[in-house]
């Protein structure tokens, strides 16, 4: 795979110099349609999402295998830099580099005169999966000859088992406004709130020993008009991660204060992934368009692994080394060829 380091460096200065925060992925087209077109002779097909947001399928033969990642990024932008070891910058590990280690796997596999695979590139990864889905359904007829998908995504080259579903929620308490010299007279919804949460805080949730444990965040809080005004609303919004058997709705509503009530915003399900034998796997703490790209299998067969580590992606130290992309490129071409070979 060491030959192909100008390759590397290339794809990977085009890419990630390039800012495709969820939203501007459009920017990308240009040099990453190049790159499939003219450096790997692809066949291209690009399907648009939205708003000039592309999905890219390159394919070459009939593809059994599809190999995928997504092309948009967190924000905000962090310039790239190659210091000669480490690729550093938005999008050097999640997930450009899964991009450009997936592209050096299909270069290798071609090399060898290995065929009959497919790359897709997705849009709107980090804001819901709108890219995954569309390709899922533009695309459906990959399943007839497809037997596996393989996303990438930071694992440290490891198999993912699962992911854990994900499901946001909104908490609302209601009270009473009054004077603030006169609390007596009201009644303070964020304090009912908080009573809430403390009490959803102490409920124990299970563990499963392929997926983890059931966890959730508080991530967004609101209530109240003015200091000197006892607040009559507050809500609250929080992402559950949950599992099959999930627990956390029922945790809910025991603890739910009569003047509570919540709603479910958005739910998608569990997912447990293809592990084949003779690879290391990893429980992941992470969501991804995995559970959206397994209808483009036939056997209903996806794999998430990758170079890289979820611990550095969406920081401003985001980062990649060079020999995790070459490790990364082998640990797909290797994939692939596993299957290929049954």
């Amino acid at each position: 795979m060491t030959a192909s380091h100008p390759l590397a460096t290339r794809w990977m200065s085009e890419l990630c110099s390039v800012d495709t925060s969820t939203g501007d992925e459009g920017r990308i087209v240009s040099p990453l349609k190049n790159i499939l077109e003219g450096d790997l002779e692809a066949k291209v097909e690009l399907a648009e999402v939205e708003n000039g947001r592309v999905n890219f399928l390159a394919r070459w033969g009939k593809p059994r295998v599809i190999l995928s990642s997504h092309v948009d990024t967190v924000p905000p932008y962090v310039p790239y830099r190659f210091d000669g070891v480490v690729f550093h910058g938005r999008g050097s590990c999640d997930a450009k580099g899964q991009v450009i280690a997936q592209l050096l796997a299909i270069h290798a596999l071609l090399e060898k005169g290995i065929r009959d695979v497919a790359w897709i590139g997705v849009v709107g990864e980090e804001t819901g999966s709108e890219g995954a889905r569309a390709a899922a359904k533009r695309w459906k007829s990959l399943s007839e000859d497809c037997v596996l998908v393989i996303n990438g995504e930071p694992t440290e080259l490891k198999l993912a088992t699962g992911q854990r579903g994900t499901a946001r929620y909104r908490l609302a308490c209601e009270g009473l406004s009054s004077h603030s010299g006169s609390p007596e007279l009201g009644r303070n919804a964020i304090w009912t709130l908080f009573r809430w949460l403390e009490q959803l805080q102490r409920k124990e949730l299970p563990t499963d020993p392929v997926l983890g444990p059931e966890i959730w965040n508080l991530g967004v809080i609101r209530g109240g008009t003015a200091t000197n005004v006892v607040p009559a609303h507050a809500e609250a919004e929080l992402m559950a991660r949950f599992l099959f058997d999930s627990h956390f709705e029922v945790a809910l509503e025991e603890t739910r204060p009569k003047e509570g009530s919540w709603e479910r915003l958005s739910k998608t399900m569990p997912c447990l992934f293809a592990t084949p034998s003779g690879f290391d796997t990893v429980i992941v703490p992470f969501g991804s368009d995995a559970p959206h790209l397994v209808a483009l299998s036939g056997q209903g067969r996806v794999v998430l692994c990758g170079p890289g580590s979820i611990r550095v992606a969406h920081t401003v130290d985001e980062h990649l080394s060079l020999a995790d992309l070459f490790a990364g490129a082998d640990l797909f071409a290797r994939l692939v060829e596993a299957e290929m070979a049954q």
